[in-house]
């Protein structure tokens, strides 16, 4: 079980966090050795493919560089057209061979840890100049792997190596007695086969790296319990930070809901434990609006501010409690109250017209109407 700097286990999974920053940072699982044995074989098919053309086109610059007519021996230019010539003869010949190269040496990387393009991981680290940390990199277990697959890289090359050789003894021997053209395709043909069975020898190292290099990603990012709880603070906020940001919230909200007080029509109070504000406007909707709402010292609040603002107050505890209850600040009334909060409304009118000198003081507010469903006893 891996151990953090801190000494704790790394007994937990990591996180779709910790997976996330470590590809941000371009930490994912890589293998040299499954990159080698894929340029590797993809040059060797390449080169078996288009052998034959290459062999050709080899035979073609040796007849041009080595026959000279006596008119190409005395123009001082021709030195110069032939080996432009040659160089163009032997680019377009090598071109297939270089197309499939460059394609192979970037599936290689991606067939491991998908394609990754990081910023970060190419910024310089100078912590990689210290020699403290390059001493404790050449001792490190890392370090001990990488020398045992370079060993097993030899070991198995050269196998495969002395057993092609052998197997191809005879054919190697006879090259030398052949013409110039059929050696030269003839040891071609030997030189790609035996390429191609040396590259598959690097499927036994690409075996086990792999695995391995998975294994020591993961390793790498696992985490401790500490690590779990911390990065869960982080994301979700420490209980403290969360609480305080609830709580300005709150008297944010606070504080829009008593400047909307001075715009309401009424406030119905319980007397003392409630108090809701209603505004009714016909041109933006069909019922009155909740503009605030409180109990104990915030509906003392209410009431102080329509007070100054000379908002009607008006007492219907059992009015007060259903609406309290039943709506929320910025919302119309529930379709149960519409009757209520209606002769409410017509109320305020009268005493308006009375103070006005426009009529005769109107009578005690009857009892309004509220549904079972809707009251609220306390």
């Amino acid at each position: 079980m891996a151990e953090s700097e801190s000494g704790a286990d790394k007994s937990e999974e990591p996180t779709e966090k910790r997976l996330r920053e470590s590809r941000d940072k371009g930490q994912i699982a890589r293998s040299r050795e499954l990159n080698t044995l894929v340029v590797t074989l993809a040059g060797v098919g390449a080169l078996l493919a288009t052998g034959g053309s290459l062999g050709n086109s080899m035979l073609e610059i040796m007849r041009g560089s080595f026959s000279l007519t006596r008119s190409a021996i005395m123009d001082e230019s021709s030195m110069t057209t032939g080996l432009l010539g040659a160089s163009y003869m032997a680019l377009e010949a090598i071109a297939p061979l270089i197309v499939v190269l460059f394609i192979a040496s970037i599936i290689g990387p991606i067939g491991l840890g998908g394609w990754l393009f990081s910023a970060k991981a190419m910024a310089p680290k100078f912590s990689r100049m210290n020699p403290l940390a390059g001493l404790k990199r050449m001792f490190s277990v890392k370090a001990l792997v990488e020398l045992l697959k370079a060993l097993g890289k030899f070991t198995v090359i050269l196998v495969v190596a002395l057993v092609v050789l052998a197997m191809d003894r005879d054919d190697l021997l006879a090259i030398a007695h052949e013409p110039l053209e059929s050696a030269i395709m003839h040891a071609a043909q030997v030189v790609g086969w035996s390429a191609l069975w040396i590259s598959l020898g690097l499927i036994l190292i690409a075996a086990v790296d792999v695995p391995f290099q998975l294994w020591d990603n993961k390793q790498k990012l696992m985490m401790t319990k500490q690590e779990v709880r911390d990065e869960y603070k982080d994301s979700e906020g420490k209980p403290e930070v969360k609480q305080r940001i609830r709580q300005l919230q709150r008297e944010m909200a606070d504080r829009r809901m008593m400047q909307a007080v001075p715009e309401a029509d009424v406030i119905i109070t319980n007397p003392t434990h409630f108090a809701v504000a209603l505004k009714y406007d016909p041109t933006k909707g069909n019922a009155p609006v909740l503009l605030a709402k409180g109990s104990d010292f915030t509906a003392l609040k209410i009431r102080e501010i329509g007070q100054e603002h000379k908002v009607m107050l008006l007492e219907s505890p059992a009015l007060a409690r259903a609406v309290f209850y039943s709506t929320e600040l910025d919302q119309e009334i529930p379709a149960g109250l519409y009757l209520a909060v209606a002769q409410v409304l017509a109320y305020v009118y009268q005493i308006r017209q009375y103070q006005a000198g426009k009529a005769k003081r109107p009578g005690p507010l009857p009892d309004l109407p509220i549904p079972p469903d809707l009251r609220r006893d306390e």
